[in-house]
């Protein structure tokens, strides 16, 4: 299993943030929210990710880039839950909404959760596609 976590994966296009933010719809499992959309093929192969702590929330630079850290270690450890199986590709922005400094494990825990509710949204949107 790779648990890499590569340039080719990062969410970097602004027209695909904007996209993401326009289109995308979100799950929440407190204090993380993913906000989702499916990818264009012909523009991306992979998903991509991006990962946000907003100013207005954690005012120093050094906490708000701890808190990306620990999100993207928690991601690429456990990618897996979110990315596998999916028909399309699909872009992910990970946002942390709370005002408290979280731990590593329960935002491993979260994370799972996140994962196990954006699976369910995903599944009953297939379902009432087919």
């Amino acid at each position: 299993m790779d648990q890499r976590l590569g340039k080719n994966q990062k969410l970097k296009s602004k027209k695909l943030i904007d996209k993401l933010f326009i289109e995308g719809q979100s799950v929440k499992a407190f204090p993380l929210k993913l906000v989702y959309t499916e990818i264009d093929q012909a523009q991306i192969s992979d998903d991509q990710v991006a990962f946000s702590v907003p100013k207005k929330l954690f005012k120093n630079a050094t906490d708000r880039n701890r808190i990306k850290r620990l999100m993207r270690e928690i991601f690429r450890k456990n990618k897996y839950l979110l990315t596998k199986d999916l028909s399309a590709p699909h872009a992910f922005m990970l946002i942390y909404i709370s005002r408290e400094e979280a731990s590593y494990q329960k935002l491993e825990t979260c994370f799972t959760a996140l994962s196990g509710k954006f699976r369910k949204k995903l599944e009953g949107h297939e379902e009432k596609n087919s």
